[in-house]
């Protein structure tokens, strides 16, 4: 997936006082082959803790012959963190990698000094109709580890904890939250779960994290007087604390860390200096970057602009 083009740092920000900080409506991005829903970066709100990019994918059911094809793009500074609900993608790296990921799974992939990487679905799935429903987030790294060296790991759903509270399921899929940890390597203070709640829930989220967020995926949410529908989030101002109710259920991602200071974001990159967004945009118009083998034909262009 990727953003529009834009210059602009990308700064976190916190707003002392009432439990909420912000309320963000996800705005409708055509990626191609695809309408998502975009929640971050926006005009509210850039970042959350690390989380520099928040892409809802669907809920969309695709007709017979056609697909997800995102074509090999670039990344750098950031970790991609896919996530599905529905449907299954196949991704491809310039690693080497070439992993199918499916419902409850965690595929994160970090760019460091430089990645390609492709999504795509498989030929077989394609032959009827099929759907496809999906989180993707980026995740800034720190500056000391911006140009480490690529890396993907996929972790199965059945590799992930999940805590079991009153009226509450949640699956911790990145960092540690209410005590369980995740097996994924992190690189800087965060959480990321996948929380189910039944009708009636209330559930109080740590400030262990002076950032945290919900979006709302299927049903709704209340907290502090404010309602929450699908593709709205919920920022909740630093230490504040936070207790989350569904009157008929929902399906909500919580996540939160620490700010990392101003990042640039630029189409597919990330990075705490304009000199390496510069570099990468050069690098990318070149071909200096590696080729994803088995997709080497296809790739998606620099956007043309500044």
């Amino acid at each position: 997936m990727s953003v529009l083009p834009t210059a602009e740092p990308v700064r976190a920000a916190s707003e002392p006082g009432s439990e909420l900080a912000h309320v963000i409506e996800a705005q409708p991005r055509d990626i191609g082959s695809l309408m998502v829903a975009r929640v971050l970066p926006s005009a509210a709100r850039r970042m959350v803790g690390p989380f520099v990019f928040f892409d809802h994918m669907g809920p969309a059911q695709l007709a017979a012959g056609h697909g997800l094809d995102v074509r090999p793009h670039p990344h750098i500074g950031l970790a991609t963190v896919t996530y599905l609900f529905e449907g299954e993608i196949i991704h491809r790296d310039s690693l080497g990698s070439h992993q199918a990921i499916r419902p409850g799974d965690v595929n994160w992939m970090t760019a460091g000094r430089g990645i390609v990487h492709s999504e795509r679905t498989r030929t077989a799935l394609r032959r009827n109709a099929h759907r496809l429903n999906g989180l993707q987030l980026w995740v800034a790294l720190p500056t000391e580890h911006e140009d480490t060296a690529p890396q993907f790991h996929h972790h199965p759903a059945a590799t992930l904890p999940v805590l079991e509270l009153e009226g509450a399921r949640i699956r911790v899929l990145a960092g540690t939250l209410l005590g369980l940890r995740s097996p994924v390597t992190i690189l800087s203070p965060l959480f990321y779960a996948d929380a189910a709640l039944e009708p009636g829930c209330e559930l109080a989220v740590p400030a262990d994290c002076s950032e945290r967020a919900a979006y709302v995926i299927e049903g709704a949410l209340e907290c502090a007087g404010e309602r929450a529908d699908p593709g709205r989030m919920l920022v909740f101002a630093a230490g504040a604390p936070v207790r989350l109710r569904s009157e008929r259920g929902a399906r909500i991602a919580l996540i939160g860390g620490e700010p990392l200071g101003p990042r640039h974001l630029y189409w597919n990159f990330v990075a705490s200096s304009l000199e390496r967004i510069e570099q990468a945009k050069a690098d990318w118009r070149a071909g200096r970057f590696p080729k994803v083998p088995g997709d080497e034909t296809e790739f998606i262009p620099l956007p043309e602009g500044p």
